[in-house]
C-alpha cells in the first residue's frame, strides 16, 4: 500500500512539474513578445531592468529550469536533484516574500522614481532630435494603451500635444484630450492589482510548499529504500 502510495506521489510530481515546465515556457514565450513589442526603456530607464517583460522573461526562465530539475529528480527517483529542486523552491520562496515585503516599505520611493522617470522622458518626447523620435513612439503607445494623456493632463505637452491624447485624433473637429494623467492611471492600476497580486504570491507559495513536501518525502523513501543516487 505504501508503496503504491508513493508511485503516486512521484507521478503525480512528475505530471504538475510537466504542467509548470509548459506554462514556463508560455510565460517565457510572452515575455520574448513583450520585450519585443512594447519596450518602456525610455520612458522609466531607472526601472527599465524591472519591467514586466523582463521580468516575465525570468520568471519564463526560472520556472522551465526549476520544474525540469524536479521532473527529472522525481522520474529519475535522484536523491541529488530532488534535493535541489527543494533548496530551489525554498530559496525562491524566500526571494519572493523579500520581495513583496520590500515593495510594500519601498512603495512611496517607487512611485517617486517613476514620477521623476515620466517627467524626463516627456521632456526628452518635445525635443527635436533622432532620440526624441523614438521615446515619443513609445508616449504614443502608453497613452492609447492607458488611455491617458502626459504626466498629469494634456497640458504638460504644451502647444505640442501628440495625436495619441485624442481617442479620434487631436486634429479633427471637437477633440476631447483624454481626462487622466499617465502617473495616476499607472498608480490605480498597480492599486486595482495589489489584491490580486497579494493573492497570486500566497497560492504561489502554497505551491512552493507542497512541492517542497513532496520532494522532500520522496527523498526520505530513496534513503530508506537505498534506492537511487548516494550521495
Amino acid at each position: 500500500m505504501a508503496q503504491n502510495c508513493l508511485k503516486c506521489l512521484k507521478y503525480t510530481m512528475c505530471f504538475a512539474n510537466f504542467l509548470c515546465f509548459m506554462c514556463g515556457v508560455a510565460v517565457l514565450s510572452f515575455g520574448v513578445y513583450m520585450m519585443v513589442n512594447f519596450r518602456m526603456a525610455a520612458l522609466t530607464p531607472t526601472l527599465a531592468s524591472f519591467n514586466s517583460a523582463n521580468m516575465l522573461l525570468i520568471s519564463g526562465i526560472v520556472i522551465t529550469c526549476v520544474s525540469f530539475l524536479g521532473f527529472l529528480g522525481a522520474l529519475k527517483e535522484n536523491r541529488c536533484l530532488l534535493l535541489t529542486f527543494f533548496l530551489l523552491l525554498f530559496f525562491l520562496m524566500l526571494v519572493e516574500l523579500t520581495a513583496a515585503c520590500l515593495l510594500l516599505m519601498y512603495e512611496g520611493e517607487i512611485a517617486a522614481i517613476v514620477k521623476e522617470d515620466l517627467n524626463k522622458g516627456l521632456e526628452k518626447a518635445k525635443g527635436k532630435n533622432l532620440n526624441s523620435t523614438y521615446v515619443m513612439s513609445e508616449w504614443d503607445v502608453i497613452q492609447e494603451k492607458l488611455d491617458c494623456c502626459g504626466v498629469y493632463n494634456a497640458s504638460d505637452w504644451g502647444d505640442k500635444v501628440p495625436d495619441s491624447c485624442c481617442p479620434e485624433g487631436c486634429h479633427t473637429p471637437n477633440a476631447q484630450y483624454r481626462q487622466k494623467g499617465c502617473l495616476v492611471t499607472l498608480q490605480n492600476f498597480f492599486e486595482e492589482n495589489f489584491l490580486t497580486t497579494g493573492i497570486s504570491v500566497i497560492v504561489l507559495c502554497i505551491i512552493e510548499v507542497l512541492g517542497m513536501c513532496f520532494a522532500m518525502t520522496l527523498f526520505c523513501h530513496i534513503s530508506r529504500s537505498g534506492l537511487g543516487y548516494k550521495l
